[in-house]
């Protein structure tokens, strides 16, 4: 595994920033989770999930972070059932 300490939304506004010049928002990455398969979208979910297991303390930018994982996360999760409903 990585030692790489920043979460799943910070390592995606990374990587956009230096692709694109600015980085992603987290709505854009819910959109453009609509695009992945079947399997990448439940493994993507999974890897989401055990982010999101790990423990927080409760500084303000920690739970900052969590709130924007778990917005993300939630997202992520309608986008997935949606598909799903739609056999996709």
């Amino acid at each position: 595994m990585s030692d790489d300490q920043r979460d799943f939304v910070e390592r995606a506004e990374s990587i956009t920033g230096n692709l694109y010049g600015e980085p992603m928002s987290p709505k854009r990455i819910a959109e453009n989770f609509a695009l992945y398969g079947l399997k990448k979208r439940v493994a993507a979910l999974e890897r989401f999930d055990a982010e999101l297991a790990g423990e927080i303390d409760s500084s303000p930018h920690s739970l900052r972070k969590r709130v924007r994982l778990v917005d993300l996360r939630r997202r992520m999760g309608d986008v997935h059932e949606a598909l799903r409903k739609a056999k996709r």
